[in-house]
């Protein structure tokens, strides 16, 4: 059964948060956004989105945000630099304070301080929800594709069960707003494995443009990387990541099915939403 809930959505203007706050939206909760830079967040979202200023590394400055919602969706970094927030503790005090009843975290891809915090908490109903590769992380193509019909990437024969941002966001909200999911820890993937080749054939297809496939050696790819700012440790994760993806990346999981009641969305679905952003 559905409760009809006010939730307190942060990282609300990011890719998953603002899918988090279009699925409450549209299964009729009303959601209350924590930003840092409020006219960002008036541009981004929906007009009937409250928006309150904020920042999970102050949590004593949160209680206005808090006040009246029953619902909250954390991220795990925060600041302007997107450090492993360590205020959890003090976050979950007040969430309980305030009569927060359930609590998603967006799982950061490691072991967290403030995820470890929810997990151990008291009186919250939990749920972590753990997305393997983002669809779209392949908007970081478009500019290569529009200067050259290019991708260069390495590792060309990886495997990835990426997932659409807006399923994160769909398990997300019914995780937030329905009963049953306490206490679980979801991996959420797209229902297919797909190559490098599968999804540059895919965005060909949907942009209706010639698109080569450009595999780099090791040392290319770190020296793109580079030039375009990444600094060292997002590097190594990179290659670890894509040199050997680890199982549960590449493996289907039931999860948006089984949360939501409708099948995970395609590769396919998501280059069509965006072809745009690969068409000169």
């Amino acid at each position: 059964m559905t409760d009809t809930t006010k939730i307190l959505v942060s990282g609300a203007t990011g890719t998953v948060g603002r899918q988090v706050v279009a699925e409450l939206l549209a299964r009729g909760h009303a959601v209350r956004a924590l930003t840092r830079d409020a006219d960002r967040a008036r541009a981004v979202l929906p007009a009937e989105v409250e928006i309150a200023v904020g920042d999970l590394t102050d949590p004593d400055a949160l209680t206005g945000a808090l006040d009246g919602v029953t619902g909250l969706h954390l991220i795990t970094f925060g600041g302007a630099a997107f450090s492993p927030l360590e205020t959890g503790p003090r976050i979950v005090e007040l969430a309980r304070k305030a009569g927060v009843r359930r609590v998603t975290v967006l799982h950061g891809g490691e072991d967290t301080p403030l995820e470890r915090a929810v997990r151990e908490s008291e009186g919250l109903d939990w749920t972590v929800v753990m997305p393997v590769e983002f669809m779209s992380n392949a908007l970081e193509w478009a500019p290569g594709v529009l200067a050259d019909g290019e991708v260069r990437e390495p590792f060309t024969d990886r495997l990835s069960a990426m997932v659409h941002e807006g399923d994160i966001g769909a398990v997300a909200a019914v995780a937030l707003t329905e009963a049953g999911h306490a206490g679980r820890s979801y991996v959420v993937t797209g229902p297919e494995v797909l190559t490098l080749r599968d999804k540059v054939d895919t965005l060909a297809a949907a942009s209706g443009r010639t698109i080569r496939l450009v595999e780099l050696s090791q040392e290319q790819a770190e020296a793109q990387w580079r030039s375009a700012g990444l600094p060292d440790e997002v590097i190594g994760f990179l290659l670890g990541a894509y040199g050997d993806t680890p199982e549960v990346g590449r493996t289907v999981s039931d999860t948006v099915e089984r949360v939501t009641g409708r099948p995970a969305r395609t590769f396919a679905q998501w280059a069509a939403e965006h072809a745009d952003a690969f068409r000169a």
